[in-house]
């Protein structure tokens, strides 16, 4: 079994690439980040991954994240891309464009299955549920280090609203709340995960994490909550062993 991958990580905003040191979970060269075009539509957005894959002179396979629910590697919705990505096969459409074998997997899935084999999570048994928060909420649950797809626990209900909506990051800057005011937001949200799923830790990654001490200090559960710890590499390491894995 090779011992070095590729992962790439299609966001709204950027796309990122780089090889990765499966064995290690580190990458081995410097990632490099392209903005992802506008619109991000499936041509455009094949075309970008084109070039970052052949600025490492990558041929092999390759592991994808996309920001959608992903079913046999086609999106089934489109979260800040072109909605033409609905219904499309992003597996068929990476591929094609960089003429690599190619798997896709949702970003948080990826991001957290990441954190369970090599950051915060690495070694819990049990259930780990790994959030991230930014634009919106995404999710991975994996359980004993299997990961259970495309979870969306950032659409679950709070009172009548979608929880991201006022949970998520850009809800905070949105509405100018304080780290003490979104925590109690916080608070509620993963409380409401608690009593559904009793896992055995929470891992908060995204680009908050980078703030964790300001907000998670003042949730109160009975799940140990940390912070995520591979940060901006965890969806390209996620997507290599994602890949590695389907192999």
């Amino acid at each position: 079994m090779t011992s070095i991958g590729f992962g790439v990580d299609i966001g709204g905003t950027g796309i990122k690439g780089a090889p990765v040191d499966l064995k290690k979970g580190v990458l081995t060269e410097k990632r490099i980040r392209l903005l992802t075009p506008q619109p991000a539509t499936p041509d455009s957005v094949g075309a970008t991954v084109t070039e970052l894959v052949e600025g490492f002179g990558w041929t092999d396979e390759i592991g994808c994240t996309f920001p959608a629910v992903i079913t046999d590697g086609v999106a089934r919705t489109a979260s800040n891309v072109d909605g033409a990505w609905v219904d499309t096969s992003v597996r068929d459409v990476v591929m094609q464009a960089t003429g690599c074998p190619t798997v896709v997997a949702n970003d948080a899935d990826a991001a957290g299955l990441a954190e369970v084999i090599f950051g915060a999570a690495k070694g819990v048994r049990g259930l780990v549920v790994v959030t991230t928060l930014g634009t919106g909420i995404g999710s991975a649950l994996i359980f004993d280090g299997q990961l259970v797809p495309n979870s969306e626990l950032g659409h679950i209900k709070l009172g009548d609203v979608d929880a991201e909506t006022i949970t998520s990051a850009a809800a905070r800057e949105r509405e100018g709340l304080s780290y003490e005011q979104w925590a109690k937001r916080l608070q509620r949200y993963f409380t409401t995960l608690e009593e559904l799923l009793w896992p055995a830790l929470f891992v908060v990654g995204g680009g908050e994490s980078k703030h964790a001490e300001r907000f998670l200090p003042q949730l109160h559960l009975r799940t140990p909550i940390v912070p995520a710890s591979l940060r901006n590499a965890a969806g390209i390491i996620g997507a290599a062993l994602l890949a590695r894995d389907a192999s």
